[in-house]
């Protein structure tokens, strides 16, 4: 049985408990963040934590626990799970009071709940044959740059996915492609230009994206940070997405077409692999 954290604490799962009164259940009005564990270590811990206090900023909420504080408590939930591989689920919500709409008093205690979970992140069996993806309509709100709980849309998108068959959802508004329903999507170009969507309120600003896109600088590898169509993944000869649990993971087929020729390519496969490798030199 997994140990997991609430506010403090250090609890068997199934001892867990969180108010019903919690903003994060009633309202949504909660944040997150998932942090890869290669090792027993975890990788760019602090890119995940900026990019926590920056999500707290823009909601005006005040995070109960520090950097530090919350190193030291992913480490601690690795090391009694015995995390070789896997994540670490960390979420703050703005506390438990009494339901109302407008945000509570500022003194009121935060949330602070994570957890493990063990899975194969490097020898992920679909990054060596590539998914294929459909796409739908981005109806999500106009704030998707903050990484909050208010996932019920993806959630449907992604269902949606499996019925189809198909292993994950691209989110296209106003004929332009977003992002993925929990990644960044990237097309590579006849002459080799990775394209991918500019950081914006529409999109997240994916951690791994901005590693993978340093790692593509460092190969000399050409990008262009813009919104793609439709039209130009019919064009591409490669596509891919990144994340912290998938890394660069090859997309091979969109709405039942072949990307180029179907299989993963050249461009996501060098990337994944120097991901990997720089990584683990700064995991923590």
């Amino acid at each position: 049985m997994r140990t997991v954290f609430v506010n403090g604490e250090y609890v068997p799962e199934d001892e867990a408990k969180v108010s019903i009164f919690d903003r994060g259940f009633l309202f949504a009005d909660a944040i997150y963040e998932v942090t890869s564990v290669l090792s027993g270590r975890l990788i760019d811990f602090d890119g995940h934590m900026g990019r926590l206090e920056r999500s707290a900023g823009e909601l005006d909420m005040a995070l109960p626990m520090d950097a530090a504080g919350l190193l030291d408590m992913h480490r601690e939930l690795v090391a009694r799970n015995a995390v070789d591989e896997g994540l670490v689920y960390l979420q703050v919500s703005r506390g438990a009071v009494d339901r109302d709409f407008p945000f509570p008093p500022p003194d009121t205690p935060g949330t602070v709940i994570a957890f493990t979970q063990t899975k194969k992140l490097i020898d992920n069996p679909k990054a060596r044959t590539g998914i294929e993806i459909i796409t739908v309509e981005d109806l999500r709100w106009g704030r998707c740059d903050i990484k909050t709980v208010q996932l019920l849309y993806p959630s449907m998108a992604s269902t949606r996915a499996r019925k189809q068959g198909a292993g994950g959802a691209w989110l296209v508004r106003d004929g332009m492609v977003t992002e993925g329903t929990a990644n960044n999507a990237y097309i590579v170009t006849r002459d080799g230009t990775i394209v991918t969507r500019d950081l914006s309120h529409d999109i997240l600003s994916g951690i791994t994206r901005k590693a993978v896109l340093a790692c593509a600088k460092k190969l000399q590898m050409k990008v262009e940070e813009r919104p793609f169509s439709l039209e130009e993944i019919d064009n591409a000869v490669e596509a891919f997405t990144t994340s912290a649990t998938t890394f660069v993971q090859p997309v091979v087929g969109v709405n039942g077409k072949p990307v180029g020729d179907g299989k993963p390519g050249p461009v996501a496969t060098k990337l994944r692999e120097i991901y990997i490798e720089e990584n683990l030199k700064t995991a923590r």
